[in-house]
Formats: structure tokens, sequence, C-alpha cells
């Protein structure tokens, strides 16, 4: 018999015995504050006090149920895998709270251990649980969903204002300190957003993220409805978990780029095409037309699910009743004109964006880089997500023949998705031929493949299921476990660092570490240049975006920073749009403080024909807890011409 689900559906699966874990909760907490009161460093009394209390749990409570079942091992790696997702989301939290907000060390304390003590009892009495299927009963799949999707959003939350920005990520904090209705490289909603997510929270990691959280939020319910409307709640269920937990869509509802807003519209597109092409309601065009034109703003490839909507139209016949009337042609007028702004700004500068994004990348030098879209889906999505898609499709759909009306309507829902994540695979895989691709470009794609999966994993037809399918049926759980632990060792790594794991980040473009120190340490340099001549000076950095874009937000003032940083198109390299927000005839006369990461970036016969005069270059070093993460070089240089 299914169970309904509540708020206490979770503590409901954990068996009595549990009761005693407050006990250890304020053993946890007394253990720190002893090692507190002696002198011992935070990070080593929260650490110590949570592996005694941990391990003393777990011999006592729930060592003789698990030693007892025949899955012993199983079991044991399961408890081990619950006691890391508690540390890293307490110690997440035991940040935010003590250096973050502000609070009393032992308030923060006692926080972190009522988190870690809420996950450890929950996961341990889902440990002991009886080994059944969970999609086979909605009530206990409903308590994992916001057991699996709770943790992966919190985490996110948690280590959103502690882990320094990407440079792309600042590059769009500068677009939104130059608000337009247009960019060179991208549509203008992630500035928008970022805008928006600054007022509200200031200039800060945690403001300039809060709209790519909220984007995740967003295409975790419209992919729940997507599903629920298709194959049905236990389905719908499971394509949550999968929308919260896979790599591309964890990542893309923490960090701020294009790919955020893409993803939360590509997935209200699906659900609002789904219901007017698959149900046949006509109200849902306008939805179509304002979730697309929202995603017109975000990413231009939001384009392609258009083209598989269109294919659908085409070979299926009752969504072919469509062409005759006004409906679809309405979404059409109210998409273009949500775009209207990019559209207009193309045309005041010479169709740039546009370009950029088409011409331009095709007439780059031919490269073959199939091989690289085939890792970024293995990637985005998992070898297990990968094979799933596979074996989900392999499977196909039910038979289009069945007199049941419910059955056909799934088949039609089938092959909707199948088209909707076809269409733009094939593209990016005939680009790939001949051109290079990026990791990012086939993740927002991928969200028609969510319900196919979900339904596949729970509705295996009586067991005919392939050998791969019933493999992921197995895999899916332990797959979203390792990630979510993945994920906060990534975060804990980046917000605290993991004693003994080297911290040299020779990579700060990928990897955002120390880019505070980088900042402090330039405005020390560019000050000292402007006192010492008393003139604006100018900070460079020597590549495209990233070194100016960090160096912007991370200056202790960042009124004056973004007005005070450029980029390497001073000295003839791309700017992407720094060539536009610092044009290179207003440069004229001006000392400038260029930042590299080589000493090559600053020779002296590279830059002879842009400045009067140069002085010697200098190095410094990117520090982490005393700890040298990687060296650069800068060299202040007058009379820019």
């Amino acid at each position: 018999m299914k169970r309904a689900f509540t708020l206490g559906s979770l503590a409901a699966l954990v068996p009595q015995e549990m009761n005693a874990a407050p006990a250890f909760m304020l053993l946890d907490a007394g253990l720190c504050f002893a090692a507190l009161a002696s002198g011992i460093s935070l990070t080593s009394a929260q650490i110590g006090s949570f592996v005694v209390s941990s391990l003393l749990a777990c011999w006592i409570i729930v060592r003789p149920q698990v030693m007892a079942g025949p899955s012993a091992r199983v079991l044991l790696s399961t408890l081990l895998a619950v006691i890391l997702l508690a540390f890293f989301m307490r110690s997440g939290v035991l940040e935010l709270m003590g250096q973050g907000l502000g609070l009393p060390q032992y308030a923060a304390v006692l926080s972190a251990v009522l988190v870690s003590g809420f996950i450890t009892q929950t996961g341990y009495g889902l440990c002991v649980q009886p080994r059944t299927q969970p999609y086979l009963d909605v009530g206990v799949l409903r308590a994992l969903v916001f057991a699996v999707a709770g943790y992966a959003f919190i985490l996110r939350l948690v280590y959103s204002a502690q882990i320094e920005l990407l440079p792309e990520e600042t590059y769009y904090w500068n677009y939104a300190r130059h608000l337009d209705i247009g960019y060179l490289d991208h549509p203008p909603l992630v500035a928008w957003l970022i805008h928006g997510g600054t007022l509200l929270f200031g200039d800060t990691e945690f403001g300039v993220r809060f709209p790519a959280l909220a984007c995740g939020v967003v295409t975790s319910v419209f992919v729940y409805r997507l599903t629920r409307n298709v194959f049905g709640e236990p389905s719908a269920l499971l394509a949550v978990m999968f929308a919260q937990a896979l790599p591309f869509f964890f990542l893309s509802g923490m960090l701020m780029t294009p790919d955020a807003p893409l993803t939360a519209a590509w997935a209200a597109s699906l659900y609002y095409l789904e219901r007017a092409l698959v149900a046949g309601r006509s109200g849902a065009w306008l939805g179509v037309g304002i979730c697309v034109g929202l995603g017109l703003l975000s990413k231009y490839t939001i384009g392609l699910l258009v083209l598989g909507a269109f294919l659908f139209m085409v070979v299926d016949p009752f969504a072919r009743r469509w062409f005759s009337r006004w409906q679809p042609y309405s979404a059409v007028l109210v998409a273009g004109i949500l775009f209207g702004p990019v559209v207009f700004w193309n045309s005041q500068h010479e169709w740039a964006s546009f370009a950029f994004q088409t011409s331009r990348r095709l007439a780059e030098r031919p490269r073959f880089s199939l091989h690289k879209l085939l890792g970024a889906a293995l990637v985005l999505l998992t070898p297990t997500g990968l094979v799933a898609v596979w074996a989900a499709f392999k499977q196909g759909s039910p038979p289009t023949g069945s007199a049941d009306e419910g059955t056909a309507a799934t088949a039609r829902a089938w092959r909707f998705l199948s088209l909707c994540l076809l269409a733009p695979l094939v593209v990016f895989l005939c680009f790939s031929l001949r051109h290079e691709v990026k990791l990012d470009w086939t993740g927002a794609p991928w969200l028609a493949a969510l319900p196919v999966i979900a339904h596949a994993i729970t509705d295996p037809r009586g067991g005919t299921a392939s050998r791969a399918l019933r493999w992921v049926r197995i895999s899916w759980a332990p797959t979203l476990i390792i990630m979510l632990i993945v994920y906060g060792a990534g975060f804990y790594y980046l917000a605290s660092g993991i004693p003994g794991v080297n911290a040299a980040n020779p990579h700060m473009e990928l990897i955002p570490l120390g880019w505070r120190d980088l900042g402090r340490q330039i405005d020390v340099i560019a000050a000292d240049a402007r006192a010492k001549y008393g003139v604006d000076t100018l900070v460079v950095g020597m590549d495209r975006y990233a070194i100016a874009s960090e160096l912007a937000f991370y200056s202790h003032d960042q009124t004056v920073s973004v007005a005070r940083t450029s980029s390497a198109h001073l000295f003839d390299d791309m700017g992407l749009m720094y060539e536009q927000w610092f044009p290179v005839d207003h440069q004229t006369g001006r000392t400038l403080v260029l930042v590299a990461w080589n000493a090559d970036a600053l020779s002296a016969v590279r830059l002879t024909k842009h400045v009067a005069s140069q002085e010697p270059i200098g190095e410094g070093a990117v520090m982490r807890n005393g700890v040298l993460l990687r060296r650069y070089y800068y060299r202040v240089v007058h009379g820019y011409h």
C-alpha cells in the first residue's frame, strides 16, 4: 500500500533505537566546546568531536542491526557515506554561521552540530531499513527525494557564499555593472539577474549566485510537472532527484552563468510545449512564447529546442494540426517581442553578437572534437546517467498500436521528448566534426532525457528491461550518493582546504582559489602606483577577461574598481566586452599596472610599441593558509598609446 508523504516521512523511516541521537549531539557539542576551551583550533575541534560522536553512535546504535543483516559490508559503506555527507554540510554551516554571518563561535558550533545530527540520524535510519526497491513505494520515494534533493540544494545554498567566484561569474558581474540590453558574447538576462541579486544581497558571492539558486529550483519544478504529466508521480519524483544531483544540473543551479537561466527556461519551455503539442492545450502556447523568449534572452541555443518541437509537429498527425491555428504563431510573436531588445542592440552594433555566435565560430580553424563532445556527456551526466539515456531510449516507447488512450499518449510524449533531445545533439555532433565544442553546450538539452530515464527505471514493463537498464536501476542510488559526496568534498576543499592535499593551483581560471588574495595584493600595488605618480592608474589583466574581471570584483572598493580594471585588448589581444567598456583610444597617455601569469606576457618587446616607458617586472605569490597557490607577475608602464 502506498504511503502519503508528510514532513515527518523521513522521521518515520528512522527506527526507535535512534531516539538516543540527541545524546550524541550533546556529546558532539560538549567535546567541541571542551577542545576549544583547551586552545585547540576550531577546525580541529569540530572534526575531532564529530568523528568521536559519529563512530560511537554507529557502534552503539547502528552496528548491531547492520551486522545482523546479510549485506553488512554494503550497509557499512552506506553509513560511511552518511557520515561524510553530514561532515561536509556541517563544515559549511559552521563556516557560514561563524565567518559569514558573524555569530559567536559557540552559536556557530551548535548550529553545525544540529545540522549534522539531523543528517546522521536520518541517514542511519535509512541505512537500517529493509532493502526494498524505493521506487515501488511512492511514500518512501518522496522521502528520499526530500532527503537527496533537499541536501543538494542546501549544500549549494551553504557554500555559494563561501566559494570564490569563477572568472565567468565575475565577468558577468561586470556585465551587471555595465547594464545594457545586449552584449557581444551573450544575451543580457544573466546581467539583469545578477543586478537583481546584488541589489538584494550586495556585491557578494551570494548576491551574484542567488539567481542561479532560484533558477535551479525553477528547473526542478518544471521537470517534476513535465514528468508527472507524461509518466506519473514515481517517475516525476525520480526525475527531480536527477535534476538536483546530476553534475550539470547541480552546478548550473549554483554557478551564475547564462546556463542557469537557460536551463530554467528550457525546462519550462519543454513543459509548455508538451502541454500544447501532446496534451493539446491551446492556452499553453502563451507559456511557450514567454519561456522561449526568456531562453533567447539567456542563450541563443534554445532555438535548437524549437527545432525539436517543429520536427515533432511535422511527424505527429495530432500536433501537425497546430500549423493551421493561430496560437503557435502568437507564441512566436511573444518570444520575438521579448527578444526584441537583443535584436535592437545588435542592429546598433553591426550585428556583433549574432556574428560572434555564428559566422565567427564557423570561421575558426577546422578542428575535430567529437571525442570532447562525448567526454562532456560523461562529465555532465556521469557514466551511469549516460548508460541510462542509452538504455531508456533503446527500450523505446510503449506500443503505439495499443487501444489504451493513456498508453498512446505516453508513446507520443516519448516521441516528443526524443526529438527535443536528438535535434540539439545531432546539431552539436555535426558541429564537433570540424569545430571546437564547449563542455556546457549539451547541458540543457539533456533535460528532455530526465523524464524518459526516470520512467524507464520506475516502470520496467514487467521485468522485460534490458541488462543495461537493470544495471541502471541498481546503480542510480549509489551514483547520486557518490556525486553528493564528491560535491561536498570539493566545496569543503574550496572553502576551507583539506590538510595534506596539494594546494598549488596552476589553473585559477578553472578552480576558484586565490582570487581574493590576488585582489588584495594588486590593490596595494595599484594604490602605491597612484600615490607615487599622482595619476589615475588603470589595472590591466593580460588575458581575455579572467584576471580583469576577478580583480574588479575582489577589489576592496568595487564602486571604482570596475572603472579602473581592463583587459589585454589594449595590447592587440581579444577582450570581449572590455573592448567596448575601455576603448583603446580613450586610454592614451595613461599609466598602467599590467598583471599576468607569466613574465613573457610582460616582455619589453611586446610592450614597446604601446608604451613610452616601462618599469622592471615584479613578482608576487598567491597564498592560501600559508601555502603557495600560484605566482604572478606585474609591471608598471607609462604613456600608453
